[in-house]
C-alpha cells in the first residue's frame, strides 16, 4: 500500500468514526469532520500532511512518479 492509499483510508475511517460518535455521542464531534477536511484541502495544496510522515516511518512505500 503507498503513502497516498494508507492517507486515503486514514482520513476514511476518522471520517467514519466522527459522524458515528456525532450521532451517538455529542454533534460537538463534527468539529473533528471539520478538522480533517481541512486538513486534506491543505494538504491538495502543499502537498505534505503529518500523517504522511507517519505512514513513511510504518514503512509505507511512495509512489514513483512517471515523467
Amino acid at each position: 500500500m503507498t503513502v497516498n492509499e494508507g492517507l486515503r483510508l486514514i482520513a476514511g475511517v476518522f471520517t467514519l468514526i466522527s459522524i458515528l460518535l456525532a450521532h451517538y455521542v455529542s454533534p460537538y464531534w463534527l468539529f473533528f469532520t471539520g478538522f480533517i477536511a481541512l486538513n486534506l484541502i491543505q494538504s491538495s495544496f502543499t502537498k505534505w500532511c503529518p500523517a504522511m510522515v507517519i505512514l513513511k516511518k510504518l514503512g509505507f512505500r511512495e509512489e514513483k512518479r512517471v515523467n
